[in-house]
């Protein structure tokens, strides 16, 4: 466990990665072009629960200064950021007569750093309320603004005139204001109505609750109600360039753009692609077909290599530039395709396991929004440093420079749609809303490298229409993976039986998940393990974990021993992909690697990173198959120096180690002799029959492991089945039904035991030579 630097130091959420030219021509706006609101000068953050490295750093009235839209960029702009009036009313009333409190956008009313940091519910609506200027150069062109998110239903007024209004808590939208600006010092005000899980609409995981901590919550977190993400004006052409669909094709070496427009029907659209400032490729087509632009030789984006091309597409009027934006690609594949006879996702062609966390992307002081960059940047920078290639943005969507910084950082992403409530069936409004949101997300993520796949539903919450639900987000997006029903195993849910990757849910795990003929096969939770650290808890004494573990130490054996487990069983068996609960502890969850805070990593970097590129490597370069001689009798002999003339056998229908040689009785040699046959409870891994009492199994019960005669129950030969993995020396035999858990002897004793578990018999000590066996001649032929 190690603790991080505070302020003052350079760690590792502080590293710089280089920006693309084009984002270094937007990295700061024209800010201050409004007048401050009575009282500003007298605003001040509330306390926050926990103070992240990032709490101090947040600017009074130039939070989030960075330009928000990474893949349509342009280089003026107007940051509306900062301290706006703010007032909160019953749900039905109209604007207030006046704005007696400030809150500190984009920040939401419930957090700390708002300023507000109080509940709001179903009856109430918030009012924001500020003024701004419009710079003299930009007459002569439209005027935008535009919203990252607000959560949920969003009505704007400016200089008193209603100029749009807006339902979704993850898309962004925006609204021309040009009719509405008089000139001068122009107000807008902001009407935002929220019910969360009262309403039927997208909430994820948020509830209506206490924002102070408290005791509770489970695996649901506060609310996170109203503007959340970046607000700013912006000049534009009347006809002008709306959004940069880019999808890369591999197989003709070509990036297929379609250039979105307002105002723009029957215009061409120039797009050019460049390295380094260099061309590499340009051509021009028409607005809103698709544009094949050459990008030959091209540098693949992979997860070790996120190499980024810059991307300029013009907006032409004749020969004449009209209007222009900027972005980036990277150029991969994603898809799914048999690799050694099983289906497995393939990314530009090549399998690589995919190892990753949940994040749920929750903040003790900004709640849905992170309170720098920097701090949205270092949880992705976090997992890149654990050795994770992978992240599953969990039933949340974050603004675009989140995914900037995974598209430049090099992490593969799993994108949840936000769910509806638990344990509702949603309304047909509901439905229609929802899907109209999850569309308007994949139109504006649609275009990131490191997007991967698309993850429908999960767990079942709000669950409807699964199968035609991922039959036309594959139509919509077809050059992604679709996910149906993340945890098809759980809680209700009902598997849509289609999309490419059937997905389990296993805790701790990681079980086993077997892919089929048409789908790859993924965890897509495991974990949940525990560690309270004493002074970053979020309600001390409140958290709880899948598995508490009773030291660090514990947790570093237990957690390498789940990501150690998947290499050696459930990669070999076909599984693909992994996503461990999770990042950082949420609120009273204490399952993260990180504390809430971000203050401390509880586990051992280098040996976590260690894991995941053993794991990582394996799906590279496969191991062969490990088999044993069906039908025939052999010994298990230990291979623990020290111990090497010892034998695995029974006694007493328990299983011991004991010396057997050539002067042994028989008896004893007969126990130690066992008929290696096909699995009782999965054909392709072993069951072990005792020579001199046929019909009878090894077998574990209650992790003790004995001799007992097959009852003809499905718990019986789950119990006496063992899969094969390779062992240095010998061979590893992995309970079928616990996988992770081996065959091990400890003190002659036989038992099932789990690296990093909490019993005597999962000693950490010499414990990979405990559990491998040689496979000798038969003492009892």
């Amino acid at each position: 466990m190690s603790r991080l630097r505070v302020p003052g130091r350079r760690p590792w959420w502080r590293r710089t990665i280089a920006t693309t030219g084009l984002l270094a021509l937007v990295a700061t706006a024209l800010v201050g072009i409004g007048t401050a609101p009575a009282g500003a000068a007298s605003w001040t953050p509330k306390p926050a629960p926990m103070t992240t490295p990032w709490t101090n750093q947040v600017p009074v009235d130039k939070p989030l200064p960075e330009y928000p839209r990474p893949q349509l960029t342009r280089p003026d702009w107007a940051n509306l950021n900062g301290i706006w009036d703010f007032a909160v009313t019953g749900r039905d009333a109209g604007q207030p007569a006046s704005f007696t409190d400030q809150i500190r956008v984009p920040f939401v009313a419930e957090s700390a750093l708002s300023g507000i940091q109080r509940k709001i519910t179903e009856n109430d609506r918030l009012w924001y309320k500020r003024t701004f200027t419009v710079p003299s150069d930009w007459n002569g062109r439209r005027v935008e603004l535009n919203f990252g998110a607000s959560d949920w239903q969003t009505t704007v007024w400016v200089n008193g005139t209603q100029v749009g209004a807006h339902k979704g808590g993850y898309d962004s939208f925006g609204f021309d204001i040009t009719p509405r600006l008089n000139g001068g010092t122009n107000t807008v005000v902001v009407s935002v109505y929220d019910p969360t899980q009262t309403g039927g609409q997208a909430v994820g995981k948020q509830r209506i609750n206490g924002v102070q901590p408290h005791d509770g919550g489970g695996i649901f977190y506060t609310a996170a109600s109203g503007i959340w993400q970046t607000v700013w004006l912006e000049p534009v052409a009347a006809a002008h360039i709306t959004r940069l669909d880019m999808t890369p094709n591999l197989g003709d070496s070509t990036l297929r753009v379609k250039v979105q427009g307002a105002s723009a029907s029957g215009r061409s659209a120039r797009v050019t692609v460049s390295s380094g400032g260099t061309v590499v490729g340009t051509a021009t087509g028409t607005v809103g077909s698709e544009i094949s632009v050459p990008v030959p030789n091209a540098h693949l984006w992979t997860p070790e290599d996120p190499f980024l091309y810059d991307v300029k597409a013009e907006l032409l009027d004749g020969s004449a530039v009209t209007d222009s934006a900027g972005g980036y690609t990277g150029m991969r594949s994603i898809a799914v395709a048999k690799v050694d006879g099983v289906l497995r996702p393939v990314l530009n062609g090549k399998f690589v396991f995919q190892t990753g966390t949940l994040d749920q992307g929750y903040w003790p002081d900004g709640i849905y929004t992170a309170p720098t960059d920097a701090a949205l940047k270092s949880d992705l920078q976090a997992h890149k440093d654990l050795g994770f290639n992978m992240v599953r943005k969990h039933i949340k969507v974050e603004p675009q420079r989140w995914f900037y910084w995974a598209d430049k950082l090099g992490l593969l992403v799993w994108q949840d749609m936000p769910a509806m409530d638990t344990g509702k069936s949603p309304g047909s409004a509901a439905r229609t809303q929802w899907e109209s949101e999850f569309h308007a997300i994949i139109d504006q993520h649609r275009s990131s490298p490191s997007l991967v796949m698309w993850v429908d539903q999960n767990e079942g919450w709000g669950q409807y229409d699964q199968a035609r639900i991922a039959n036309e987000v594959k139509a919509y997006d077809p050059s992604r993976l679709v996910n149906n029903m993340s945890g098809v195993n759980c809680c209700g849910s009902v598997d849509g039986g289609n999309g490419d990757v059937v997905d389990n849910h296993i805790y701790v795990g990681p079980g086993n998940t077997a892919p089929t003929a048409t789908r790859a096969a993924v965890l897509g939770e495991f974990g949940g393990l525990g560690y309270k650290v004493p002074g970053h808890e979020w309600f001390p004494g409140g958290g709880f974990s899948y598995e508490d573990q009773p030291s660090v130490s514990a947790l570093n054996n237990r957690f390498t021993g789940l990501l150690d487990s998947i290499r050696v069983g459930q990669l070999p068996a076909g599984l693909s992909a992994s996503v461990y609960t999770e990042i950082t502890d949420v609120e009273n969850e204490a399952n993260g690697l990180l504390t809430y805070d971000r203050q401390v990593v509880k586990v051992d970097t280098a040996r976590v990173k260690a894991a995941n590129q053993a794991l990582i490597d394996a799906s590279r370069n496969p191991a062969p198959p490990v088999t044993l001689p069906t039908g025939q009798y052999k010994s298990l002999r230990v291979t623990t120096p020290g111990y090497t003339d010892k034998y695995l056998r029974h006694q007493d229908a328990l299983a011991f180690t004991s010396v057997v040689g050539a002067g042994s009785d028989a008896v004893l040699r007969y126990d130690a002799t066992w008929k290696i046959v096909t699995g009782l409870g999965n054909s392709n891994c072993y069951s072990l029959e005792s020579r001199n009492y046929p019909g009878e199994y090894l077998r574990h019960q209650n992790f003790r492991v004995r001799r007992d005669a097959d009852d003809g129950s499905a718990l019986f030969k789950a119990d006496a089945t063992w899969c094969a993995v390779a062992g240095n020396g010998g061979v590893r035999l992995s309970s079928a039904n616990l996988p992770g858990s081996y065959l091990r002897h400890i003190d002659s004793e036989v038992w099932l035991a789990t690296p990093g578990g909490t019993h005597a018999w999962d000693n950490p000590a010499t414990f990979t030579e405990d559990t491998t066996w040689a496979v000798e001649a038969p003492w009892a032929p």
